[in-house]
């Protein structure tokens, strides 16, 4: 795996917890840091007040040195939502989100910033709003035609460094197309991987690399709607990781990925969610 990872923070006590999901990524991967600040409406007449950023640097610069992390630190001024994605841009990233800390008012009339970074950012996204570790469970959401493959690359390098078990997770929503495949996969819900449908391909070959890396993977099928469904299980299992597809790369299995699902299930969810888009080739 080739980025490096970028880490965010506005000062927000919220973002702390990606700094230190990043920090253990990139001692577990051998990454390097670059973390940057935002500094949102600055305000001239305060320039030389203490700004919760300061906070942030030193209590990060530290657990960077107690890892034995190599690390830049780069501030911007401007919003993050803004910023962000324009210095992702530039370089090749593993993106570190946490929560900005937005107003509740704010979030009702713009929307959550998760949903814009998602759709701006290019790059696979891993939001934190909280730090599950050690790591030892983590879930792979599949859609079949191998849109998750990216995201799933990333999460088994995860889990060869930390052991965690794998589970691959594929939802049969209601049918609303009569097709033969959809009608082998929501009749073979139970068994899809004995099916020569692309979900079955797709999950045998998601348990071939897994074996072959010395992991330990089961397969888990839900019927139903797709958040809902992704929900349940994550909380019914209590994951620490779970990993999704995007829409970007593609508007087939949109349901499965389209960034609302991921931005709902990020509104909600409690463990870090891993989210890349598909590149052909």
């Amino acid at each position: 795996m080739k980025p490096d990872l970028l880490i965010t923070t506005n000062g927000f006590e919220g973002t702390w917890p990606s700094i230190e999901y990043g920090t253990w990524l990139a001692s577990a991967l051998d990454k390097k840091i670059t973390l940057l600040g935002v500094t949102e409406e600055l305000n001239p007449a305060a320039i030389d007040d203490h700004h919760p950023l300061e906070d942030v640097f030193m209590r990060a610069v530290d657990l960077f040195q107690k890892n034995g992390v190599q690390y830049n630190l780069e501030v911007q001024n401007g919003n993050a939502e803004e910023v962000i994605p324009r210095k992702a841009k530039q370089g090749d990233y593993i993106i570190v989100l946490g929560p900005l800390g937005r107003p509740q008012i704010r979030r009702m009339l713009t929307g959550r910033s998760i949903r814009h970074l998602m759709e701006e950012i290019e790059q696979p996204i891993l939001y934190v709003p909280e730090a599950r570790l050690p790591l030892k469970k983590i879930l792979i959401c599949i859609g079949g035609l191998g849109y998750e493959v990216a995201a799933e690359h990333i999460a088994m390098q995860m889990a060869m460094k930390s052991r965690a078990e794998i589970t691959l997770l594929h939802i049969v929503p209601p049918m609303d197309l009569n097709y033969p495949t959809a009608k082998t996969v929501s009749k073979h819900w139970q068994n899809l991987t004995e099916t020569d449908t692309p979900v079955g391909r797709s999950l045998r070959q998601a348990l071939d690399v897994a074996k072959n890396d010395g992991l330990i993977a089961s397969v888990k099928a839900r019927q139903g709607n797709v958040v809902e469904e992704i929900m349940a299980e994550a909380k019914e299992e209590n994951y620490d990781l779970l990993c999704m597809g995007s829409m970007y790369s593609t508007n087939a299995l949109r349901q499965m990925y389209a960034p609302n699902v991921t931005a709902e299930i990020a509104n909600s969810a409690v463990c870090p969610i891993l989210s890349a888009r598909f590149k052909r080739g």
